[in-house]
């Protein structure tokens, strides 16, 4: 069978998060994600000892578990397997070449009943930017570059952690609005945070002059904040899922249900307590 092409040029995704960490400025968004995480977990009455972390930032996460493993965010994971209580993929499943490998493999190093989560930016991040991109270079060349990275949408998410063999797969999202100065002030705080550009098939070539001004234009006048300024979405999307055990809850068999459907959904339907057996 013949391999799908990289979407993640990885060597340029390496320099960029290098780029950032040397700065020291990666740590936006980061930052917000290990607090989720962190709030995450204290709704699980469960204790962990042998936590793993992987991504391309460590530093964010040292509040988390300081004395947890640490693991680049790599095609071929550093996983020993069935040896961690817990594993957060923190902020590099949106860069993965094969997002469903990497599960698949987080979920073999989990422990019999052990927990997975992470994080990534969904398919509502940089929406404006994105628009304002293509309506710019569609006008100035006629064509498209792959400029900002394809994101997933929610509503797949679950359906990868489900294809990965987790149980009690669940995926939700925390979408924030960022305001900044122009849209030239959003991406030099996106390669402030080491996620500029590493898509594999991204054109080489430096761009036309006027691109990223008249983006920049289109972007102001499509998508204006208070104060002058312009608003860019960052959607987080988190994902958690179990590696099963047999003492995890079980879906109801078809047919097994002690009440009718049309009784429980009707007004005070949760607090009936005279529907009759099916």
């Amino acid at each position: 069978m013949q391999q799908p092409p990289d979407i993640t040029d990885r060597a340029a995704l390496a320099r960029n998060r290098l780029r950032a960490q040397r700065q020291g400025t990666e740590a936006f968004l980061q930052e917000e994600a290990a607090v989720e995480i962190k709030e995450r977990l204290g709704e699980v009455n469960r204790r962990f000892t042998t936590p793993l972390i992987i991504g391309g930032f460590p530093d964010p996460w040292g509040d988390l578990w300081p004395d947890a493993r640490r693991i680049a965010d790599d095609d071929l994971l550093d996983i020993t397997p069935q040896a961690h209580d817990l594993i957060i993929h923190a902020f590099g499943l949106h860069w993965a070449n094969d997002p469903v490998g990497q599960l698949v493999q987080c979920r073999r190093g989990l422990v019999a009943d052990g927990l997975f989560l992470g994080v990534m930016f969904g398919g509502r991040t940089l929406s404006e930017l994105r628009a304002a991109l293509a309506e710019a270079e569609a006008a100035l060349t006629g064509g498209l570059s792959p400029r900002v990275l394809p994101m997933g949408e929610i509503r797949d998410i679950g359906g990868l952690l489900q294809r990965a063999g987790f149980a009690l797969p669940v995926a939700d999202s925390v979408v924030k609005t960022v305001t900044y100065r122009t849209a030239f002030h959003l991406m030099a705080d996106l390669r402030a945070m080491g996620e500029g550009n590493a898509l594999a098939a991204r054109n080489r070539r430096w761009p036309r002059r006027d691109l990223f001004p008249e983006a920049a234009r289109i972007y102001a006048q499509s998508f204006p904040a208070d104060e002058g300024r312009v608003r860019a979405t960052f959607e987080m999307m988190f994902l958690t899922g179990w590696s099963p055990h047999e003492t995890q809850q079980k879906p109801l068999r078809p047919g097994s249900a002690a009440h009718r459907l049309a009784d429980a959904l009707r007004p005070g339907g949760g607090r009936d307590t005279s529907a009759k057996p099916l």
